[in-house]
């Protein structure tokens, strides 16, 4: 097999018709270069040199090979500089995957630091709930999973991944802005015979949903579900049922009635999933900044909930 340091020798020893000289510009021995030259003619099974009383003359076949080598090495210092900025996390690709809230909030953020800082760098998205996302990750198809937990509906994660809590969000209840209650409310079974909006059946909204009514002692009378957010406060906001969203997923509306959730210490959780054994050099830097983003957003939903 052919030796990039060889070929390198050889273009030198060409260029400048002497192995002393093409010694001295590459720091090596004479020697050393007589002896890479040989071994090079053995490899090739050619002879490279003719040897003249006042030097040397290379072969038809030395300029063939110093010819197509030099497209090989430049490869190689190509690849070399690749290398070495993945390395450094100045290039490469990082694959994020998210639920459609963080999507809107959170995650245009940290990929806006992400391409600002590295230029070079690729970020892919996916989006999906945390069942899919979490699958995603463990079969290797993104780094990084955002996703959520409500702390009524406990998530479990496999052992080969590593959870980092991003943000803990209020419970927030929506009413018509015209709900004819003038006070706060201060217990959710002041709400029994009211329409509720939930998400769809066998979802951790919907199951935290029920929860936190049986605990009140009654089973809301869900009259509409939905996914998206902007759908259900579209419906609180027309008059037609009350519902629990989580911080992230609130955005004030003259038409809804927002109130901190009654006499409730549960929250929904945030948070980012990555492989242990993952080594991609961007990792570290996606989760600060995730972090960051989430920082800032905790604040504003403190202030909005």
């Amino acid at each position: 097999m052919l030796n990039p340091s060889h070929l390198r020798t050889l273009a030198e020893v060409i260029q400048t018709g002497s192995f002393a000289e093409a010694a001295r510009r590459l720091g090596y021995t004479s020697s050393a270069v007589s002896q890479q030259m040989a071994a090079l003619e053995r490899v090739v099974k050619a002879q490279l040199f003719e040897r003249e009383a006042h030097g040397i003359r290379p072969s038809a076949t030395a300029q063939f090979i110093a010819a197509r080598g030099t497209d090989l090495l430049v490869a190689i210092e190509e690849l070399q500089e690749d290398v070495a900025a993945r390395v450094a996390g100045r290039l490469g690709s990082l694959r994020l995957g998210s639920f459609p809230t963080a999507n809107a909030r959170i995650v245009p953020r940290v990929i806006a630091s992400l391409v600002e800082a590295h230029p070079g760098v690729e970020v892919l998205l996916d989006e999906g709930e945390p069942d899919r996302i979490s699958s995603s990750l463990i079969d290797g198809s993104i780094d990084i999973a955002v996703v959520y937990a409500y702390d009524l509906v406990p998530m479990t994660w496999p052992a080969e991944v590593t959870p980092v809590e991003l943000l803990v969000e209020d419970l927030v209840l929506l009413l018509p802005a015209g709900y004819p209650h003038p006070g706060a409310i201060t217990d959710l079974a002041m709400l029994r015979p009211e329409k509720w909006i939930s998400s769809q059946e066998d979802t951790p909204g919907a199951t935290c949903l029920t929860r936190l009514c049986a605990a009140r002692g009654f089973e809301p009378k869900i009259a509409f579900r939905s996914n998206d957010y902007d759908v259900v406060r579209g419906l609180v906001a027309a008059g037609v049922g009350v519902a629990v969203v989580p911080g992230l997923a609130h955005t004030p509306d003259d038409a809804i009635r927002a109130e901190p959730l009654p006499a409730s210490r549960t929250h929904r959780r945030v948070l980012a999933l990555h492989r242990t054994a993952n080594s991609n050099p961007l990792l570290g830097e996606a989760l600060h900044a995730l972090r960051r983003a989430c920082g800032t957003l905790q604040v504003e939903i403190r202030l909005t909930g």
